[in-house]
């Protein structure tokens, strides 16, 4: 099997080492575009972040002989990011993933991944059976799930991102410090409803995913309040362990642009086409995404959480005086 690899970065370079050991040929697409040249192979990874995804298209169009002998797999984060594949190379070919074991790299640019084990889903967007896929993936050591919903693995893996991410980044502190912040847990509670609420109006039944029971964690926030965040506060700080949210890591980058708008955007996009108020997720990005835009912003919100809190607030009261015109 030849596989030809969009990103070479953490999460790139992890499935890369993981193929490679099996005897796989693996393939990096060069960050040039100019400098990619046509390669034969059976499967191509598309592993760049979402705002990433149509320049990594250009790039399989550019690289892939027969594009239409190649499955395409997206582990990437986010929804939407498998509809612009299927729309450039057709549905039939498409696989939908989720990487659930956090990937880093150490200081010698290596890949990592925080569990001794990593997790992989799958679920492919058309008919096809790629039963060959999962085989190889499986062989090299990955737990590996195949599940016939792709938009319920998305969705499910986006209620996961979603958890402890933006707001950490908003306030630039990690998980475990978020939360001790009261007023701001509070809103992920609030933010967790939200999502729960947007999956079951686009008919999305949300799955567990490895490792990670999703249904558990949109049912605990259901409770009431104060009894969801003793439930939560412990297993979502042991989640994210120290790793940095990958929001966080964007801002302390300085990146310009984040993937805020297919995670807390999504969510709050959905949400305005269905009537469903979201007004957490919808502060979440626009905050994070002004950050971005100037970082001078930061200095506002930085381990201030009342201000955050007053931004929600603030969105309320704007949704419920349109709401009363």
């Amino acid at each position: 099997m030849k596989v030809y690899i969009v990103g070479k970065g953490a999460v790139g370079t992890y499935l890369g080492d993981l193929l490679a050991g099996i005897g796989v040929e693996v393939t990096y697409a060069p960050r040039n575009l100019a400098e990619v040249v046509p390669v034969d192979a059976d499967v191509a990874i598309v592993a760049v972040k979402a705002y990433d995804t149509d320049s990594a298209i250009e790039t399989l169009r550019k690289a892939l002989a027969y594009p239409e002998k190649c499955v395409f797999v997206s582990p990437q984060n986010g929804v939407g990011n498998e509809e612009r594949l299927a729309a450039a190379f057709g549905e039939d070919n498409v696989v939908a993933a989720a990487l659930t074991t956090p990937v880093d790299r150490d200081r010698d640019g290596r890949s990592r991944v925080a569990a001794e084990h990593g997790a992989l889903a799958f679920a492919p967007m058309g008919a096809s059976a790629y039963n060959w896929l999962w085989a190889t993936f499986g062989s090299t050591g990955i737990t590996v799930k195949v599940v016939a919903d792709w938009r319920a693995l998305k969705w499910s893996k986006l209620a996961l991102n979603v958890v402890a991410n933006a707001s950490c980044a908003i306030l630039n502190v990690l998980p475990s410090r978020l939360v001790h912040f009261d007023h701001v847990f509070t809103l992920e509670i609030h933010a967790i409803r939200e999502t729960r609420a947007v999956m079951a109006g686009l008919h999305v039944v949300p799955i567990d995913l490895p490792h990670y029971p999703v249904r558990a964690l949109q049912g605990i926030a259901t409770l009431p309040s104060p009894i969801a965040r003793a439930i939560l506060t412990n297993r979502i700080a042991d989640a994210r362990g120290t790793k940095p949210p990958s929001l966080l890591m964007d801002l302390r980058a300085a990146k310009a642009q984040t993937e805020v708008d297919v995670l807390n955007g999504a969510i709050a996009s959905a949400g305005r086409a269905l009537g469903i108020a979201t007004p957490v997720n919808t502060v979440f990005c626009r905050v994070l995404e002004d950050i971005a835009h100037m970082p001078q912003l930061w200095a506002k919100y930085r381990e201030r959480p009342e201000t955050l809190a007053a931004e929600v607030r603030a969105e309320l009261a704007r949704a419920r005086a349109l709401a009363r015109r």
